[in-house]
């Protein structure tokens, strides 16, 4: 007798499938193997580095499954990097050190290839130990969490970014900054920005405002939430500006513009903008607007329709729209 388990309780990401020869046919199993092979076909990378979804493999999937599976893949790879940061982080706290190396807290496989031995280059290493000189001096905090510094990158692969949002420095109240631009942590109150961000939304795509500031699910669908600076001093905005951040956070936009194509980019406010001389817009598309800041939203964020204007570029190109309802 064939294995009740649905297509989607096959690729839970926790799950493992188990076929017991006592239980199952010879035909179950090879239903079971063709089904999962075809699920792994079913998404594929192409050598520019987009992303495309095979319908012939996955013809007999609704499109809400094969989003659905998309999803789970990813989030069950954004929590295994995050919890190979979180552990490197308590090994060194065991171990009496104040800190880990801030290189080896970009775990994700596809930003190390896409920038091979940029964190090893002379202006990188100034600006690791001058934060990790930061974190250990026990003085002023530093935001994010140590296993949170890079968490744009590990949240959203290389081969799967389909939107850029850019933003500035971290935020720099307690326990706010998550490492994903404008967003914060389940029960934190919402900055305004990111108030203006969910008002924007509901006026173009009805979108509900959501409980909460956690824009996780954005990053693992493919929404890069990147700062151009990934740390900060508690209360001290700005004040990691200017140590090496910004020519990281520019080798990404760069890497990302030359070896990738399609990319959506939104930037919001002047210091974004000035991003868009390291982007080939023969290549990728531009959207640009006012911060969404409570002194700047009125001038031109509002209005701007970006959301919308980004999932008709994405489903034009044939690539899955952002389901950006949190």
């Amino acid at each position: 007798m064939a294995s009740s388990k649905t297509l989607m309780d096959l690729f839970q990401p926790a799950k493992r499938l188990k076929v017991s020869p006592s239980s199952s046919s010879n035909s179950s199993k090879a239903l079971q193997s063709m089904t999962i092979s075809s699920l792994c076909k079913s998404v594929t990378t192409d050598s520019s580095g987009d992303t495309h979804i095979d319908s012939q493999s996955s013809s007999s999937l609704t499109l809400e499954q094969k989003s659905r599976i998309d999803f789970n893949k990813s989030l069950a790879k954004s929590k295994l990097n995050l919890r190979l940061c979180s552990q490197k982080v308590s090994t060194s706290k065991a171990e009496g050190v104040g800190f880990v190396k801030l290189d080896e807290l970009l775990v994700e496989e596809t930003w190390l290839e896409a920038l091979p031995g940029e964190l090893q280059k002379p202006y990188a290493k100034s600006l690791c130990t001058f934060v990790e000189r930061e974190i250990c001096s026990g003085g002023v905090p530093i935001y994010p969490p140590q296993h949170l510094i890079f968490n744009a990158l590990n949240c959203t692969p290389f081969d799967r970014v389909k939107a850029v949002i850019i933003g500035q420095d971290p935020y720099h109240g307690p326990g706010q900054a998550m490492g994903l631009s404008f967003s914060v942590p389940d029960g934190v109150k919402v900055p305004s920005s990111l108030v203006n961000i969910f008002k924007e939304l509901q006026k173009d795509l009805g979108c509900s405002i959501p409980s909460h500031g956690n824009l996780e699910r954005w990053a693992v669908q493919g929404v890069l939430l990147l700062n151009s600076v990934l740390t900060v001093r508690k209360h001290q905005a700005n004040s990691h500006a200017k140590k090496g951040w910004e020519q990281f956070t520019d080798a990404v936009i760069r890497t990302i513009s030359q070896k990738r194509k399609g990319v959506v980019f939104l930037l919001w406010g002047n210091s974004a903008q000035e991003k868009s001389r390291l982007i080939d817009e023969t290549k990728h598309h531009v959207l640009k607007a006012a911060h969404p800041s409570g002194l700047s939203a009125n001038r031109g964020f509002f209005g701007c329709r970006h959301f919308s204007r980004t999932n008709q570029i994405l489903e034009k190109m044939g690539i899955p729209p952002i389901e950006w309802q949190l």
